[in-house]
């Protein structure tokens, strides 16, 4: 994938840690728990866990027991992981672009647009 060459030609961590990066740094202060990490990623359980292992070693996240919960963990973001986020995504963004902006005519890339708002809000204009 060219994205994932560009982001190891940066010295950036894969692809998948910005997947959990980001929907970890979305959830704020509040934290997600594993499962809820799995479902926003469909990344598979056995990977998510050794993938929040070495996200904690390298003090990317962290782990805080949940309150309702106490068997449970809460995965929050550093700040040390928000800064790599910071760093991954203009050659994230970049690869997007280059690969909409390479394959779709401007009144596709819309309807794209519009088709992605449908899906993330459920909503049927």
């Amino acid at each position: 994938m060219k994205i994932e060459q560009s982001l190891k030609n940066q010295g950036l961590p894969p692809l998948s840690w910005y997947d959990v990066l980001i929907e970890v740094h979305r959830a704020g202060s509040e934290g997600l728990r594993q499962f809820e990490i799995s479902n926003k990623t469909l990344l598979p359980k056995h990977n998510l866990s050794r993938l929040i292992d070495r996200l904690e070693k390298e003090k990317l996240v962290r782990r805080q027991t949940c309150s309702e919960d106490g068997r449970g963990n809460l995965i929050l973001i550093t700040e040390e992981g928000t800064e790599v986020l910071k760093r991954m995504w203009p050659v994230y963004g970049s690869g997007i672009h280059e690969g909409i902006e390479g394959s779709l005519e401007p009144e596709e890339v819309l309807m794209l647009a519009e088709l992605l708002e449908k899906l993330t809000t459920g909503s049927r204009k």
